[in-house]
């Protein structure tokens, strides 16, 4: 049964009508769940992926600047917290990777099994199950038996002929040998991890090692409450389709979830969020910073990613805005990282290695709150990662073309 919550009456004496939950006011609320208002100062690693949820990877810098932005950790500290176990990167909801605290490794890493669907592609090349399990079984020993970690290559010249070859048709379903998915299966179970081979996690060259994850005690249903609790704790509120394109689940699946955990709330535009109970009290009390809070972040942060919502995110005077001839605001992904006040996109990013220097394009021109968060970026990505890369095939070259753009927009070009 869905509850509703629109009187003042429902939530205490000061209220929570939906007039006032406006655009503005869910941006700064958001961005006060997400740790960016200075509440995170001096957390670690784990607390911050705990309150602002997991950090997306896929061979970027995201992960690192969600742990700078909001609590200042710098990347020795955050390879030392990946080394020790204290979080990892791993595959969940949707089969996406993150990277994670250690409390949630066992149940987040239930969310993302898909084995039926990696034996499904194999069927159809004319591999079955005996043959992958006999792989996983081999993979375990070969492991178990060397000095360390062992790379992809290391592993076929030792696994021989037990490596199949799927030839042309497996190249193209994304399969080229058998190896990838005995790997991927034995590392969704638990059985193994993936190290990153410089112990860096913008990058994505690994090697595997043992590692018997204790099961997570949640079961299927379980997990999903729990993730749901999670990601509205870490949004403040989301829409059903929002919080079913996080997590995956089925919108039968969505709802039932959401029913248990969460109250729906309308708001003064669009769809109504759903929140936990306890997020509606404390919205109700909540009031916007008058002061500037500026962040750099990047596209993939949890703020934008986990609601895929960055229309949101701009004022209805910057909707319009364009680069390359593509409007922002229409964009179901930005294209550039953001520059933020208090939850509003004021300005887009990229850095350029070949100048040591951040391209940004501000809508309103600097403050110099903005000149001073944009100086202390620059001086982090030179000083902890050299570049600042998107994904794993990002590159100075391939991003040149958004450099110049950025340039030009801000009347540097």
């Amino acid at each position: 049964m869905t509850t509703h919550v629109s009187t003042p009456d429902s939530v205490g004496a000061d209220g929570l009508q939906a007039e006032r939950l406006t655009p503005g006011l869910l941006r700064a609320w958001a961005w006060h769940k997400q740790g960016l208002d200075g509440s995170l100062a001096g957390a670690t690693s784990e607390e911050v992926l705990a309150r602002a949820g997991w950090a997306r990877s896929v061979g970027g810098a995201n992960p690192y600047l969600t742990l700078f932005a909001r609590a200042g950790i710098r990347r020795d500290q955050v390879d030392r917290d990946v080394l020790d176990l204290k979080i990892h990167e791993l595959p969940t909801a949707r089969g996406c990777t993150y990277v994670l605290g250690r409390e949630d490794f066992a149940w987040a890493l239930s969310l993302g099994k898909n084995a039926e669907e990696a034996f499904r592609v194999l069927a159809r090349l004319g591999v079955d199950r005996g043959e992958i399990t006999l792989l996983e079984e081999q993979i375990l020993h070969v492991l178990s038996e060397a000095d360390g970690p062992m790379d992809p290559k290391q592993l076929r010249d030792e696994l021989g002929e037990s490596v199949r070859s799927l030839g042309e048709e497996g190249r193209k379903k994304g399969a080229s040998t058998t190896l990838p998915t005995a790997l991927g299966l034995l590392q969704a179970d638990g059985r193994i991890r993936r190290v990153p081979v410089n112990g860096r996690l913008d990058q994505q060259r690994y090697t595997y090692t043992p590692w018997g994850l204790p099961h997570s005690t949640l079961g299927p249903e379980d997990a999903r409450a729990e993730l749901i609790r999670r990601y509205l704790g870490w949004t403040g509120g989301a829409t059903l389709g929002q919080s079913q394109w996080f997590t995956g689940f089925t919108v039968a699946q969505s709802k039932a979830a959401l029913a248990a955990a969460a109250v729906e709330v309308p708001v003064a535009s669009g769809g109504p969020l759903w929140m936990l109970p306890d997020d509606v009290g404390s919205l109700a009390r909540f009031t916007a910073p008058e002061k500037e809070q500026i962040q750099l972040l990047a596209g993939t942060d949890s703020l934008v990613l986990q609601r895929r919502n960055s229309a949101d995110l701009f004022a209805e005077a910057d909707k319009g805005r364009k680069v390359l001839n593509s409007t922002l605001a229409l964009q179901a992904d930005l294209p550039d990282h953001p520059v933020l006040d208090r939850g509003r996109i004021i300005g887009l990013w990229q850095y350029d290695p070949a100048k040591a220097r951040i391209a940004h394009w501000l809508f309103d021109g600097p403050t110099p709150a903005v000149t001073r968060r944009i100086a202390e970026v620059e001086a982090w990505i030179q000083e902890d990662l050299g570049d600042f890369r998107s994904y794993s095939l990002d590159s100075p070259a391939s991003r040149q073309e958004r450099l110049d753009a950025l340039d030009a927009a801000g009347g540097r070009g």
